[in-house]
């Protein structure tokens, strides 16, 4: 393995070949990490980043056209890298944003108002038992589980655009059944 290029390393991954992708991961890391930290200085961001561009050019290598275009494996590895780091930056800013939410103080709620969310709780469990289960499962992970729609897609494998169709369909038919 010590003879052969980072291309045909990368090559070699696309075929599955486990050692060629820890001599790749060994020679390039490293580097990478160096790289990282330029533009970078939280270490936890930095691992987080190394490990999910590692799994794309283990998941990805295939599509790797270097001989073709003349790139460089190393050059496409650090575009991955580049572009995972955007990302996870973007995240946390996102995050930061979100302002923290104050506390209300805890009280006991109104017999009445036990009442009405007993059954409101009994009409919305009903509503959506009634959604067709393709409905039912993309609203249970966006809005029970918080996941986004990507997170979603993922999840119930399906195109990110289904995953909004439907989303929409489900929160309709919620709607309609409540009203």
């Amino acid at each position: 393995m010590a003879d052969l290029d980072e291309a045909e390393l990368v090559r070699r991954v696309a075929d599955g070949d486990r050692a060629a992708f820890d001599e790749l991961y060994r020679r390039t890391s490293p580097w990478l990490t160096v790289r990282l930290r330029r533009r970078c200085a939280d270490d936890d961001v930095i691992a987080d980043v190394l490990q999910e561009t590692y799994l794309a050019v283990w998941r990805a290598a295939g599509s790797y056209a270097g001989a073709v275009t003349g790139g460089s494996a190393v050059g496409w590895l650090w575009k991955i890298a580049a572009n995972r780091l955007v990302d996870a930056l973007r995240r946390r800013a996102r995050q930061e944003r979100v302002p923290a939410i104050a506390l209300a103080e805890r009280t006991a709620p109104a017999a009445e108002d036990e009442v009405v969310a007993s059954r409101v709780d009994q009409d919305l469990e009903q509503a959506l038992l009634r959604l067709p289960p393709e409905l039912r499962q993309v609203l249970q992970a966006m809005v029970l589980d918080g996941l986004s729609v990507r997170q979603t897609s993922v999840l119930l494998s399906m195109p990110e655009g289904t995953v909004k169709t439907r989303a929409r369909r489900a929160r309709i038919a919620l709607r309609e059944a409540l009203s």
